[in-house]
């Protein structure tokens, strides 16, 4: 018996003499008889070892006091229960049944479990900071906006919290109104909120309502920010179930909280038809899209997962990130320039993959623009040529490109040699025949990616401002980057050829009403962090279109997809033509705008 099964069974012991000297007391006013006062002590001899055998038969000791709960009360009456029917028969056996009043008999069993269970609960109350404690009146008021499950688990775990007092709850449903939950009050619908921090005098507010739709917490989080409350929420309800967190992990509200939009519904089925027990290959597999495309493709669990990409430090995150986390997957790490088309045939022969997803690509603009348009074409164009060429000579089942809004009606060297892209995929799969089948996914700037506004903003406005922003009129579709690459999958999975799916963007947004909501969710108004408009930048222009004009589309199985047909496909005269071009050593910016005016008649350069 360890040293804490120990004790405890010693308190029980001292318990269970106490309850049986109690109920004497309380039996006889607490003015036992000398000739009761001697049997008392007398039997105590012989029922104290046989509750401690009792208790141990009813595994009493099994339990934790700090998470005392309803099955250890339950364990602890039927073990008393049982106390209270053996004790009697031992002292019928003993002929020591006279000794012992009835009434003590009855009392014995409640007491036991009276002072077992009440010890256990008292522990863990204190353990939890239930019973009064200063620290209580140190930690900061908070009030809970939501009053539903996950309110009540956020109550639990910050009881007795050294920086947390949840002072009152708010709730839009009528039903719980001036209701409690875990003893706090529910003050009112989420619209009080501003005067109920007021009259309580609270600065901090925690939004704890994780399941409900994106747009109801974002208009919760709004409300908390209008009121001038600092904002916290509480973790996703898909974390706290898979245990990597608990509520009590409160974090500050992000812009992605804003902007977040409703789980995307996957075809899990089809998608283990397409991934599971397959090698799937994935290009730019370091960055931002081509990174979680790899997590999402992992949880189908492929027969080999082969990350291809030019950094070896991108692919060397990637490799601490999957041996600690997915230690089983079978993965190849693979250092590989796209445009090499010589060790991606090494790469295909050695690994034979069945599914391709590239996401390699030079996707910053203004970088683009200029002095590496050359280099822009070589990647964007002819790196996706040479790994679409490669798959279809190894018989690749499924061909994946990553593209982009920009490629629409483009204004940008970066944005038109995506769309050459898409064309020279549509081109091979005239070719193929159909063996390799060629899917083009188009969508907009997704939250957090590497050289997106949003980390640019964050830095900012931690150096004091000001928060530039080009344009007050530039707006932009934004998707989470989770969501972008399950999408992706739901498309490769639907995609029988040639197609370039849409994904379904919600609104565009201001950039500028997203540093203003970055700023209020920093703590800052837009006195003490300014935002200062820097003028667009070369290739930028103020709207992103999903579709050209020259394209119509078509509505698919999935709500957040759909078809974008082009009216003309390039045949292998204009592949051949390509091939050339691609083959000149180098282009100046100029001559490869005008060259890409070429390939691409709608690429219409900015000037600003």
């Amino acid at each position: 018996m360890n040293p804490r099964s120990l004790v405890a069974s010693l308190h029980d012991l001292v318990a269970a003499a106490l309850a049986w000297i109690v109920g004497y007391a309380l039996r006889f006013n607490f003015d036992i008889p000398p000739d009761f006062a001697a049997a008392m002590v007398r039997n105590l001899y012989w029922i104290i070892p046989l509750q401690a055998v009792i208790f141990h038969l009813f595994g009493l000791y099994r339990g934790i006091w700090r998470f005392a709960s309803i099955p250890d009360l339950r364990r602890i009456a039927l073990a008393a229960g049982t106390v209270g029917l053996a004790i009697p028969a031992l002292l019928l056996m003993l002929q020591r049944l006279t000794d012992v009043p009835r009434s003590v008999l009855v009392l014995h069993p409640i007491l036991l479990v009276l002072m077992m269970g009440g010890s256990r609960f008292l522990y863990r109350a204190w353990r939890d900071g239930h019973l009064l404690s200063l620290r209580q009146f140190e930690a900061q008021p908070v009030i809970v906006m939501g009053a539903g499950s996950a309110a009540a688990a956020l109550l639990r775990e910050l009881s007795g919290s050294a920086r947390w007092r949840v002072v009152g709850l708010v709730d839009d449903a009528p039903t719980k109104l001036h209701s409690h939950l875990h003893g706090v009050t529910v003050l009112g619908p989420l619209a009080s909120l501003g005067e109920h921090a007021r009259r309580l005098q609270v600065e901090h507010v925690i939004v704890a309502m994780p399941s409900v739709a994106v747009a109801v917490r974002r208009r919760a989080v709004e409300m908390a920010v209008a009121s001038g409350l600092k904002v916290l929420t509480v973790p996703s309800m898909a974390d706290v179930l898979s245990g990597k967190i608990s509520v009590s992990s409160v974090r500050q509200v992000e812009l992605e909280d804003l902007l977040g939009r409703d789980p995307v519904q996957l075809d899990s089925g089809g998608l283990h038809g397409l991934l599971n027990g397959k090698v799937v290959l994935v290009t730019g597999a370091g960055g931002s899209i081509g990174s979680e495309l790899c997590r999402q493709i992992a949880v189908f669990a492929p027969a080999r997962l082969l990350m291809v990409d030019h950094s070896e430090f991108a692919l060397y995150r990637m490799e601490q990130e999957f041996s600690a986390v997915m230690p089983a997957l079978p993965v190849s790490y693979l250092v590989g320039d796209v445009k090499d088309k010589i060790q991606l045939d090494r790469i295909f022969v050695e690994h034979r993959p069945q599914v391709v997803f590239h996401a390699a690509a030079y996707k910053h603009v203004p970088l683009m623009e200029s002095g590496n348009a050359w280099q822009a074409v070589r990647n964007n164009v002819q790196g996706t040529r040479c790994v679409a060429e490669v798959a279809m000579a190894h018989g690749v089942e499924k061909f994946v490109l990553i593209s982009t809004d920009k490629a629409v009606n483009p204004t940008n060297v970066m944005g038109t040699t995506k769309r050459l892209a898409e064309l020279t995929c549509q081109a091979l799969q005239r070719k193929t025949g159909g063996k390799t089948r060629f899917v083009m996914v188009r969508f907009g700037n997704v939250l957090g990616s590497s050289g997106s506004v949003i980390p640019k903003f964050r830095e900012q406005i931690a150096q004091g401002g000001p928060v530039t922003v080009t344009h007050p009129d530039i707006v932009r579709y934004f998707m989470l980057i989770p969501e972008a690459a399950q999408l992706v999958l739901q498309a490769g999975l639907m995609g029988q050829g040639g197609e370039i799916f849409v994904l379904d963007m919600g609104e565009p947004v201001k950039i500028v009403d997203l540093a203003r909501d970055m700023i209020r969710l920093s703590g800052f108004s837009e006195e003490e962090i300014p935002i200062a408009f820097s003028g667009l930048r070369p290739g930028e222009k103020l709207y992103e279109e999903l579709l050209a004009d020259s394209e119509s589309t078509l509505a698919t199985p999935h709500p957040k997809l759909r078809v974008a047909k082009a009216d003309a496909l390039p045949d292998d005269a204009w592949l051949e033509r390509q091939a050339q071009w691609l083959a000149l050593p180098h282009r100046e910016y100029l001559e490869v705008k005008a060259d890409l005016q070429h390939w691409v008649p709608e690429y219409r350069p900015t000037v600003h």
